[in-house]
């Protein structure tokens, strides 16, 4: 997966759970968490989301690497040959 497809299945699962976001505003380095007022549900959920659309198993220890647009990112395009 490429850094534009990581980018849009992010925004996508997003969308589902903050669809009042404007991700034009969103800062790649700071964590959801903070800019987009969600709590642990909704990132569980968003962790669910990315599960869903994607395949990858996202194991708990990694979903710090999720927090923020940028850590997303990385991560998928690690994750597309696995």
């Amino acid at each position: 997966m490429n850094a534009e497809q990581a980018r849009e299945t992010v925004f996508a699962v997003l969308r589902q759970i903050t669809p009042e976001a404007d991700f034009d505003e969103l800062e790649p380095d700071v964590e959801f968490r903070e800019q987009l007022d969600i709590d642990s549900m909704d990132f569980l959920n968003f962790i669910i989301g990315i599960h869903e659309r994607t395949g990858m198993d996202v194991p708990e220890e990694d979903y710090p690497l999720l927090a923020s647009l940028n850590g997303c990112v990385a991560y998928l395009g690690r994750g597309a040959g696995a």
